[in-house]
Formats: structure tokens, sequence, C-alpha cells
């Protein structure tokens, strides 16, 4: 890509019109009509493939990017047509932003974090270890500037722009095939972890590995890792990960609230008639919500049948979580220091966080204990 600055940037995006809708997607009468608008029919017929990172089988995950496809389809008339593909048919499912960046793909729908190996900057879009839970992850992305940033980084870095699409809320913190009680337990156990969770983990002593989710079961059951995180009980109890082992630890500290987002080449995306660019910023913001609302409903009862089918819930001792978290940032600090991309987002979105969880600490955080014995 050529070199672009910031002003061209959010002119070729179109942030005229659909990052503006997406950034005020709570007030928009667009986020919930049946069009985009100036849908004429003279307007072109557009017939996209998508790769994605999911198993069709996970339907919240595969299906977010089929409600995200639907709905753009919706709001075009039909006329702008997006087919999800499941992770390994149009690409390896790490390596959607690859075939997106090339235009092998013109849009794709996958997790930031898998890309950290590109630039750690990855791991702001999707979470941080001890960062934001989901509510504060949309606050910092759509009001605290956190998406604007990162557009203009992708577009440099990738020639991509994209945008929130789905939040899997807090997740769990692993299966294990032996019960972790100490820190000391922690080292040497092979776990499939993605992002800058498993740079924290290498600092523990944890044989980080990266694997797609369909090939989690077998790694687990056979003991090729020991350890593996996934999502959280409805996914995890879909891919059968309660069968290869028996503990299930908590909370995912690495993932207090994960958003996945919708990826589209920055060419395609500016042939794309404003209607249509609007479509998809709308559609994203959309499919953002529903997802997490989705989990939210879906992960207490998977949870129950895990824990009445013998699962062993497990939570993270002291140790660990002091341990994870000192070694979060002192990674933070060094990626700062050596990066002038990740510090010119870490630093702001460190205040924003300290900000939002201070706010959060004094009122939310203090209703959910009391939410918590009013319901014993």
């Amino acid at each position: 890509m050529n070199s672009i600055n910031r002003r061209d940037f959010l002119k070729a995006a179109g942030f005229g019109a659909a990052a503006t809708a997406l950034t005020a997607c709570g007030a928009t009468p667009a986020a919930t009509t049946e069009s985009a608008g100036n849908i004429t029919a003279d307007m072109p017929e557009i017939d996209w493939q998508m790769a994605t990172s999911w198993s069709a089988g996970l339907g919240i995950l595969f299906g977010g990017a089929q409600k995200f496809a639907d709905r753009v389809a919706a709001l075009t008339d039909g006329k702008f047509k997006i087919t999800p593909r499941a992770g390994g048919e149009l690409a390896k499912a790490t390596e959607v932003l690859d075939v997106v960046s090339s235009n092998a793909v013109q849009i794709g729908h996958t997790a930031s974090y898998y890309y950290v190996g590109k630039s750690q900057v990855m791991g702001f879009g999707a979470s941080l270890p001890f960062g934001l839970s989901a509510s504060q992850q949309n606050a910092w992305l759509y009001s605290g500037g956190g998406l604007a940033a990162l557009q203009e980084f992708y577009a440099k870095k990738f020639n991509v722009i994209q945008f929130p699409a789905g939040n899997t809320g807090a997740q769990m913190g692993g299966w294990f095939r032996k019960e972790i009680k100490s820190l000391d337990d922690m080292k040497g156990l092979k776990m499939r972890i993605p992002g800058l969770g498993a740079a924290v983990m290498t600092e523990l002593g944890v044989q980080a590995q990266s694997l797609p989710g369909g090939e989690i079961f077998q790694a687990l059951e056979t003991g090729a890792i020991d350890a593996a995180e996934w999502v959280g009980p409805y996914d995890d109890e879909a891919l059968g990960l309660n069968k290869a082992a028996g503990y299930y630890a908590f909370p995912g500290w690495w993932e207090p609230g994960t958003t996945l987002e919708v990826q589209v080449n920055l060419d395609e995306w500016n042939k794309l008639p404003a209607q249509y660019q609007n479509a998809i910023a709308v559609a994203a913001a959309e499919s953002n919500l529903v997802m997490l609302a989705d989990y939210e409903a879906a992960n207490g009862d998977a949870l129950k049948r895990l824990v009445d089918g013998g699962t062993k819930l497990m939570k993270y001792s002291d140790d660990i979580l002091d341990a994870a978290r000192e070694a979060a940032f002192k990674l933070y600090d060094k990626y700062a220091s050596e990066d002038p991309d990740f510090k010119a987002i870490y630093e702001p979105w460190l205040a924003f966080r300290n900000g939002v969880q201070n706010w959060n600490f004094s009122n939310e955080f203090v209703m959910q204990e009391v939410l918590k014995k009013a319901a014993e």
C-alpha cells in the first residue's frame, strides 16, 4: 500500500457514512431499518466470499459471521451478497488476515490476536491480558478513540479496514488434564493459547502453542498438549473439550472481553458504493451486540451441563494471577519501548483503561456483588 495520511485514509475508508454509523450505532436509525438507504435498481450486484476462522459447527461464532452477511444483504435489498466459509475452506483459520490483506479474498471474519506475530498491536483489537471487559472494550473502541487508531494502523500495515463484529464476553481459563494448584504446576505445561496471552504464559514457564479450534480436541485427548483454552462453556461443550480434559479453569484473565472483527481489503472497500460501506458498518455493529447477547444467554446453561456431567471447576490461584499480571504489564512496557506503533496505542489505551475501571470498580462491579448476594 502506498503511504497514506490520516485525512486521506478516513476519506477513503468512508468515515463520512460507514464509520459514522458505526460509532453512533446505539443511536442511528439505520441499525434497525431494513435498508441502508438509497438502494436503487441500478446499483451493482456484488457477491463476495468471506474467509473465517471458525468451524461451521460453532453456532455463535460461525453463526455470527452468517448473521453479519445476512444483515448486509437485507440492508442492500439483496444486491450485496457475502458468503461465509468455514476455517480451512478459503484460508487456514489463523491466516484470514493474510488472504484479505493480499486481496485473495475480499473479506474475512476473525480474531485479531491470531496475528500478533505480525505486530503486538494486533492484540488490542481482540483482548489484552488484564485488559478490558466487553463493555469497556466497546467503550474504548467506539467512544475512546480505539477503533479510529486501529483502523489507521490496519490501513498502513495491511491495506485493510476492520470493524468490530462480535464479542465473546469474559472467557474461561481453559481445560487441563490435571489439577493446577500453584504457579509451579504451570511450568512445562504444553498449552494451546493464542495472542498476547500466549506471551504471558510463556513468561510463566508454559510452552504455548497455536492451534485452530478444530484441532484442539484431538491434541488434548491424545496428550499432545496438556491444556487448551478456547472460548467458554457453550463453544467448549460444542467442541467436546470436556471429554478430553476434566479440569475447567477460571477466570480467563487473558481474555476479559474478546472482540471479533470483520476485515475488508481496503482496495475492495474503496470500490463499494457508500451505501454498501454503510451496510457493512451497521451490520458489523449489530453483530457485535448480538453475539455478546447470544453468549451471555447460552453460557450459563452450558456450564451447568458441564458441571453436572463431571467437569471440575478450578480457580486460578492467587500466585498464578499475581505472576501473570506482573508479567503482562512488563511485556506491554517492553513492547512500547521497542515499537512506536504499539506505544502510540498502548499509552492512551492504558489511560482509558484506568479511568473506565475506576468508574466500574466504584459502581458496576460493586453492584455485581450485591446481585450475587441477592441471588443466594
